[in-house]
Parts: C-alpha cells; structure tokens; sequence
C-alpha cells in the first residue's frame, strides 16, 4: 500500500496579501522564474494523468494546495480539478484534500465547494488583531485581521474543519498569554505556530524567530497548556502533538522533526517538482510532471542529493540528552529554533529541560 503527499501551487508564488516576512516570496524570487502564474488546465491534467497512473486501489493520497495564494485560481480551475480527480482515481483509492489559505477569497461558494469535497482547511491568522495587521496587510498596505476572522466565523458556520496557522515571529513569541487567551476567546480548538524564517541569503530579517524567543514562547505556553490537556480538555497545538506521537509512537508526524530530510513532492504551476517548499530552487529542481510520473521524479538523483546532504551540526548536540528524538533539528529552521553551529544556547533543548518530563507522562497515558 502506497501512501503519497503531493503539495500543489495552483498560482504559484502569486499573492493577494503582501505579509511582511513571505519565505516563499524570498525562495521564489531566487529562481530565474519567480512565478509560474496560474497553472494550465493542460498542465494540471498531465501532472494528476503522472500522479494517479502510479495508484492502486488500497493506496491513499493527499493533496495539498498552496501559495502565494492558491484560491486566486480561482474556484472553477479547483472544481474541474476534483472533476478530473474523480474520473482517473480507481475503485477503492483514497483521496483527501488539504488547502493552505489567507482566507480573502472565501465566501458561501467557497466553502460549499470545501465541504463538498472534504478539504481541510488551513487558515492563516496571527493572532489577535495588533499582531496580525502589523504583518499582514493585503496589496493596499490595509489590515485584514477583520476579513480573516469573518472568514475563520464562516467556517466556522458551514462545518468546514479547519487549523489555524499562525507565523511565530520574534515578536509576536514575547507574548504567549496574550496568544494563549486568544486561542480560548476565539475557540480555536487546532493551532499550528510557523517559525518565521529570515532569508536565504541575506542579512537575518527583524521578523525571523530566534532561538531564545522560541525557547521563551513555547516554555510559557506549555505552563498553560499542559494543565488544561491533563484534564482532558485538549487543545491541539502542533509541536505538542508532534512530539507527543513520536515519544508515544515513535511516529514523526512532521518533516524534519528528528532532524532528517526525508523529501517532498512541491509542484509549481509548471509543473515543476521540489523536495523541499523551503528549497523550491533551481538547483534543487527534479524533474516536470508534464512528462515524468511520480516515481521518475521521486526517484531523481536531485532527490537523494538533497536527503544526504552533508550536515554541520552543533556542538552542543554531541551531549544532548534529546539528540535521540531531535537529530539537530529541521537544516531550514535550525538558526530560528535551535542553534547555530557556534551557539552556546539551544531553543528546542532549553523547552525540552521544561517540558519533557510530563511530555513523557502524556506519553505513556496516550
């Protein structure tokens, strides 16, 4: 049985918001093509006619779309998509859906069609509105904490499920209550806190996270959290349940969470197939899936280069009692959440020293 992510950018690295900290905007601007627009309907056919030939019944696949801003597709180009999906998927195949969206577009169209089709929506809010707005403008420089959270309440109201995910920047992470009694005003039952990254190659933005924020954001959090999760009133929030599956199950629920690369399938609206939405470069590119099948791009020798890729790791990991479940961590988000080569200070260690211990009770209670 074949289990396959496929991670789809409709409209490439095209936006209707213009966030302060965009990593894709920073990746795809090193490409030689920054964007790719909106991805043709022949080309979307060839890439689902790749994908789909390689499934059998008994096997399961996720697609993921994201941005940019995947909904400026448009909602028809999503609608003959699920058309085609459903005429190449064989008997017995299991298909789900997952959408990465700033929530602008939504509408009563939108989340019929979401419902419909069984997406999983994640909604992108940063918090409460002082935090989101600072970040968060649209392509007029305006605020739209207001037109997310109506979107966040329409969801809400059609049943469609959703998380929201929420950019950790360096300064939004000095306020863990403020984010904490927001998630409880808003009923935000299912939270996913990115690290924002700062450039490629260039000078560390004032938004990327640092390890020390991280470590404060987080211990804080958990002081919070982890009474309310003892009792059996469970809020998810991703890194908890992240580390929470892999103590009780040795199951790595996220990329990088033990420090390997184990390569993903980012396909831009070309057709065009990444390892890594952190490294959707050039270099890194394997393959188009207008003329190769899944397996031929997976099993590219780019993809192998990037999974083995030589590794410096700090010093301090060498007498880390956590290097058995963190390996050093994701390469990406090594200087924004643990440490660099030469740091004395470790983000993701100094939270594990606070919390690994009841970690480890939920653990075995799980």
């Amino acid at each position: 049985m074949k289990q396959l992510s496929l991670m789809l950018k409709p409209a490439s690295s095209l936006c209707n918001m213009r966030c302060r900290y965009c990593f894709y905007s920073d990746v795809s601007s090193l490409r030689e093509q920054a964007s790719f627009g909106i991805m043709p309907p022949e080309t979307r056919k060839s890439i689902l006619e790749h994908t789909f030939s390689q499934l059998d019944a008994g096997d399961s696949v996720t697609i993921a779309f994201q941005g940019g801003e995947p909904t400026l597709a448009g909602l028809d180009w999503f609608e003959q998509m699920t058309e085609e999906i459903s005429c190449l998927a064989v008997p017995g195949l299991r298909v789900s859906y997952a959408l990465q969206t700033n929530g602008l577009s939504l509408d009563k169209q939108w989340t019929a069609f979401l419902k419909k089709n069984r997406f999983l929506v994640g909604l992108s809010l940063d918090g409460p509105r002082e935090f989101h707005d600072i970040c968060r403008p649209d392509v007029f420089g305006k605020g739209t904490f207001s037109r997310i959270a109506a979107a966040k309440k329409l969801l809400d109201r059609c049943e469609v499920p959703y998380n929201i995910l929420m950019v950790l920047t360096n300064s939004l992470a000095r306020h863990p209550q403020q984010i904490w009694n927001f998630l409880k005003k808003e009923n935000i039952g299912y939270v996913q806190f990115i690290p924002c990254l700062g450039p490629l190659d260039a000078e560390m933005s004032k938004y990327a996270l640092t390890p020390r924020r991280y470590a404060d954001f987080y211990t804080q959090l958990f002081e919070y959290w982890f009474p309310e999760a003892l009792n059996g009133h469970f809020r998810s929030i991703k890194l908890f349940d992240d580390l929470l599956n892999l103590l009780a199950r040795g199951d790595e629920t996220a990329c990088g969470i033990t420090g390997k690369c184990y390569g993903q399938l980012i396909v831009e609206a070309d057709g065009s197939v990444y390892p890594c939405d952190f490294y959707a470069l050039d270099t890194w590119c394997l393959g188009n899936l207008k003329a190769s099948t899944i397996r031929q791009v997976y099993e590219a020798p780019q993809m192998s280069a990037f999974c083995s890729r030589p590794r410096e790791l700090p010093a301090l990991c060498g007498s880390c009692p956590y290097f058995h479940i963190c390996g050093g961590g994701c390469p990406r988000m090594r200087s924004e959440v643990f440490c660099s080569p030469k740091d004395g200070f470790c983000g993701h260690r100094t939270f594990l020293d606070a919390a690994f211990a009841r970690l480890e009770h939920l653990a075995r209670l799980l």
